[in-house]
């Protein structure tokens, strides 16, 4: 049995105790509990809470723990402003990104990219659509780009592991689904993939094997089985009774090779915690045998990067391990991940994207949202009201499809 499995029966157990028994009368408390967030909410809070912990991680993306509270003077519990205030237009290793402020970065620039493409194709995607739809966009469409205050090509922002999408697609006319192969093996194209999830909202199996479609574009090894697990993680938690248990146990059910040792390592580390200070030095113990990049992040070792069947990106382990931590509360989990530093953004913009699926857009802190909005000039509504649109329009055609498939299917099955 799994730690999340572990801790699914406890729950169930605990749940079972306190209903009392068939017949009883519930309790005020229990009557006035509102009900599981609708599929239109958990599409809002999933791509908004992404949102929020990307920019809410953004400025202090790349240093320790260690470094993260004495820059800082304590834990990060809230918005902050650039490491390097004034000078960060030219302060290395940064310049010339404006990361803080409720600036987003890369991560929501790709997620709301993504979504773009849902919203041309209306259907279900795949590595053609990343050299159709998503590469056009990135190098033909200006955007406004916080960080480099500036409209101009989401091109210029993203980081190499996405120029190389570019390079191999547009340029190299590749065929797609192996354009990943070559490519740095980072979470690049898993911090994105949350409208996979949602798309397939409540099929874990179908958004991890969509999910790995698309990101062969993109990625190889556990760089992309990132992205189909982390896929399958927010699809998991759009399942009605969904829990952060019951979504780490999706992902493992998934998951393969390293990614699976990972995340399952993490979880194990996870469960003697309720307090992400405790399960700081914990998780990334944990997770440190797996990742590529070495102690220091910023001076990543020889071997970095590089496919494995043994090894798994360090961002989703953490964010389902803070996740299991928080027991899925929105602040305490997106916070825990800003405040373990490292790749930080990208571990806060997976956990905010779980977290969101799990509980709806009202557990996302107002306050955090409404600045990330303002601050980076962004509609975060906009893209979550056009997914949940298609996502309805991809579950009438796959109904279609599947009654076709039946009918088709008895017809042979009764020809004598």
């Amino acid at each position: 049995m799994t730690t999340a499995t572990a801790n699914t029966a406890t729950a169930a157990t605990a749940a079972t105790a306190t209903s009392g028994t068939s017949g009883t009368s519930a309790t005020p408390a229990e009557r006035t509990t509102p009900p599981p967030p609708s599929l239109d909410d958990r599409f809002t809070g999933s791509l908004v809470g992404a949102a929020v912990g990307d920019a809410l991680g953004g400025p202090v993306e790349g240093y320790s723990p260690e470094q993260i509270v004495e820059r800082h003077g304590g834990r990060i519990d809230g918005i902050v402003g650039p490491w390097n205030g004034d000078e960060w237009r030219t302060a290395r290793p940064l310049a010339p990104y404006h990361k803080g402020n409720g600036h987003i970065t890369d991560d929501t620039l790709m997620t709301h990219a993504l979504v773009r493409v849902y919203a041309t194709v209306r259907d279900h995607l795949d590595a053609y659509a990343v050299a159709d739809h998503l590469v056009p966009d990135l190098i033909s469409n200006t955007r406004w780009i916080p960080e480099l205050e500036a409209e101009t090509l989401p091109l210029h922002r993203v980081f190499l592991a996405e120029k190389w999408i570019v390079h191999r697609l547009h340029y190299g006319h590749n065929d797609p689904r192996e354009a990943g192969v070559g490519n740095i093996v980072n979470c690049g194209a898993a911090m994105y993939m949350a409208p996979v999830g949602l798309v397939n909202a409540a099929d874990p199996t179908a958004a991890y094997h969509e999910a790995l479609d698309i990101a062969g574009a993109h990625q190889s090894s556990y760089g992309r089985e990132a992205a189909g697990v982390f896929a399958a993680a927010v699809a998991a938690a759009c399942l009605p009774e969904a829990t952060p248990a019951t979504v780490v146990d999706a992902a493992l059910a998934l998951a393969k090779d390293g990614t699976q040792a990972a995340i399952e390592a993490v979880a194990e580390a996870a469960a003697g915690h309720s307090d992400f200070e405790s399960a700081l030095g914990p998780l990334r113990a944990a997770v440190a045998p797996f990742d590529t990049v070495g102690p220091d992040y910023r001076s990543p070792s020889l071997g970095a990067r590089r496919p494995s069947r043994l090894h798994a990106v360090e961002e989703l382990p953490i964010a389902l391990g803070m996740l299991l931590v928080c027991d899925g509360d929105f602040r305490r989990t997106v916070l825990s991940c800003v405040n373990y530093g490292r790749d930080c953004d990208s571990i806060a913009t997976m956990a905010g994207a779980i977290a969101g699926a799990l509980h709806g857009e009202a557990a996302v802190p107002r306050e955090w949202a409404e600045r990330v909005a303002e601050a980076s000039r962004v509609d975060l509504h906009a893209p979550a009201l056009e997914l949940t649109a298609v996502a309805r329009e991809i579950h009438l055609r796959d109904l279609a499809r599947r009654r076709a498939h039946e009918a088709a299917f008895a017809e042979l099955t009764d020809a004598r």
